[in-house]
């Protein structure tokens, strides 16, 4: 009996050591869960932080191009063929970018693989501080014989904030709060959006198109990560059906559908839209300026950024005013049109990718970055030369940094 005595208060000691163990342990897991959100958090932060700058060579590249325009004479700063600017019957591509690698890439690879570089227009528009270096860099580096426009967006006077209702808000103390003050986010995805380059309008300038552009029937927006790995001239051709907007829808089973960008709580989101109404991307769009036009597609982007004057109707971006800016007016394009993720998806499909006309960069590993998925960063560095770019920063004249042949 005694034996069992002791034996029974033994295995009492032991369950009491394991109760012990058990509270400890659940004590670790839930202060290493915190952690590693804390980590996650901070990992998400830095990403955005690197992926809102430009490694140091890119960065001081505008001042030497600068400093290289100014040493020309007033006739060598002017681009050739600009008599073409207007004329319908040409291929007219928009490009609103600040970032004069960028877009060198995406000009680049749209002409190399063009069938007729002299058909092809390439109208670019750049803020203040880049304008002079973005000028510079295409007069050096011209795509083959492809026509190039490249306008300062502070010299479009009618885009004020009496016109239009984005630049007026852009520039509340609201919005600059929300932007620049430090406070906590709602929750980590919140930090993918607050980002300053919204508040830049050249972000916007998308909803603008027939105001830029007064003459031309068609315009190919692209947005300055993507890669054109095909000729694109076959896309003025698309018949919309009478829609405003091409482009290629983005949802599958569940994801990436109008409930995912909107706010369906609001009534005024939930009476007028479809939550599993599949959403579409930008960065490779054909727009009807006709049909645009005729349906005052600017007024209801207006009409819409009045009423979310509070953003209480979507996510932060353009993607969510343009899904419904275009709503019921978007024609869906052939997936192999564009192919989307290769700026945050290290899965994408490779034979998606060989057979694409466009591949986008989209999400904060852009392909100029240090971050940047390697596997895709060399479909981008094929139409750029970053040692010759480099090099010719140091002491020589920008001169013919960008790669593939333009013979034709």
């Amino acid at each position: 009996m005694k034996a069992m005595e002791q034996t029974l208060l033994k295995g009492k000691q032991a369950q009491d050591d394991c109760a012990a163990v058990v509270k400890k342990l659940r004590a670790m897991i839930h202060s290493t869960v915190e952690q590693l959100h804390a980590h996650k958090k901070q990992t998400l932060f830095l990403t955005q932080l690197t992926a809102k700058t430009l490694p140091k060579g890119p960065h001081c590249l505008p001042l030497r191009l600068t400093t290289e325009y100014y040493s020309l004479n007033s006739s060598q700063q002017q681009f050739p063929s600009q008599e073409k600017l207007e004329d319908p019957r040409l291929y007219h591509y928009a490009i609103f970018s600040d970032n004069i690698l960028a877009a060198a890439v995406v000009v680049n690879s749209t002409a190399v693989n063009a069938k007729d570089t002299s058909k092809h227009v390439f109208h670019i528009v750049t803020e203040r501080l880049n304008y002079v270096a973005m000028r510079m860099w295409f007069l050096a580096n011209p795509p083959g014989n492809a026509t190039i426009q490249v306008q300062n967006i502070e010299d479009f006077t009618w885009l004020n904030a009496s016109y239009s209702p984005v630049l007026r808000q852009l520039g509340s103390p609201s919005m600059i709060d929300y932007y620049f003050k430090t406070h906590p986010a709602t929750s980590d995805s919140n930090l993918m959006f607050r980002n300053p380059k919204y508040l830049s309008i050249l972000n916007h300038l998308r909803f603008y198109l027939p105001e830029i552009f007064p003459k031309l029937n068609k315009v190919l927006f692209l947005d300055d990560d993507i890669v054109v790995k095909k000729d694109l001239t076959g896309l003025w051709s698309v018949d919309l059906k009478g829609n405003v907007n091409g482009a290629v829808e983005t949802c599958g089973e569940s994801f990436h559908r109008f409930d995912r960008y909107l706010n369906f709580s609001h009534p005024l989101i939930a009476k007028n839209f479809d939550p599993r109404a599949c959403g579409w991307a930008y960065g490779m769009n054909i727009f009807d300026l006709v049909e645009w036009k005729r349906q005052n597609i600017t007024e209801v982007y207006h009409n819409w950024q009045n009423l979310n004057h509070d953003r209480q109707l979507w996510k932060l971006g353009t993607l969510p005013p343009g899904l419904v800016t275009f709503w019921k007016q978007t024609f869906p394009l052939n997936r192999s049109w564009h192919v989307l993720g290769l700026g945050y998806n290290p899965n994408v499909n490779q034979r998606d990718i060989d057979r694409a006309a466009v591949i986008h960069y989209n999400g904060n590993l852009k392909p100029w970055l240090e971050i940047s998925i390697p596997k895709f960063r060399s479909h981008w560095t094929k139409y750029v030369d970053y040692a010759c770019v480099f090099a010719r920063m140091q002491h020589q004249p920008i001169e013919m940094c960008l790669l593939g042949t333009l013979n034709h």
